[in-house]
């Protein structure tokens, strides 16, 4: 998923793409790009030991078969050697721990973390709660996005899930930025048709892209 920085220009255009789709619509767009939803340190040490285990067993097997022997406490010893240095690596390589961890586990932070920016942002508190959250965990190549109950009556999930594909699909290519414009006016066009505004609609949530 994207990996250059989001620079100020693109965040110029973002905020101008919230403010032309509010522009037609009483709903309102909020954006949030995180780095990483989890530190995901102990669900990485976790596999990683289990993994270590799985090798030493096959590895005690293999010295069995070839007629080799190893004292218990130096294999033991070597076992913790290992681990240490796995766990050391896991600590100061932040960016290896993804490897280690299940895409469930994954896609289940950065959905919690979603819906943390969703109340944390104050989406829903929208006069007609028609808050609109883009969503974007980019350590774990995730994308969502979450509308408030007022949006949920009336727009079906299966739109979300194609604003979520062409969003991931901008930002597999690097183009993140590009990607949250089109989702922007996706969305925008989404709400207008369902929530278009009204006399007296006021903004009610800022108008730019937050990273965190």
């Amino acid at each position: 998923m994207a990996t250059r920085p989001i620079s100020a220009e693109d965040h110029d255009r973002i905020a101008e793409a919230i403010r032309t789709a509010e522009l037609k619509t009483g709903g309102e767009i909020y954006c949030v790009v995180a780095r990483a939803s989890d530190g995901y340190f102990f669900p990485a040490a976790f596999t990683a030991t289990i993994g270590l285990f799985v090798a030493s067993l096959a590895v005690a097997y293999g010295l069995e078969a070839w007629w080799l022997s190893i004292r218990v406490p130096h294999f033991v010893l070597a076992q913790m050697l290992a681990l240490a240095s796995m766990l050391a690596l896991l600590w100061l390589w932040p960016t290896l721990r993804i490897h280690f961890v299940p895409r469930r586990l994954r896609y289940q932070a950065a959905h919690a973390n979603a819906m943390k920016q969703f109340l944390a942002r104050n989406v829903h508190r929208t006069q007609a709660r028609t808050g609109v959250l883009i969503f974007v965990s980019i350590t774990e190549r995730y994308a969502e996005v979450v509308a408030d109950s007022g949006i949920d009556a009336k727009v079906g999930q299966h739109v979300w899930d194609g604003v979520v594909r062409e969003l991931t699909r901008h930002a597999g290519d690097d183009r993140l930025a590009d990607g949250f414009v089109k989702a922007i006016g996706t969305v925008g066009a989404v709400l207008a048709e369902h929530f278009p505004v009204t006399e007296g609609d006021t903004n009610e949530l800022d108008d730019h892209l937050v990273e965190i």
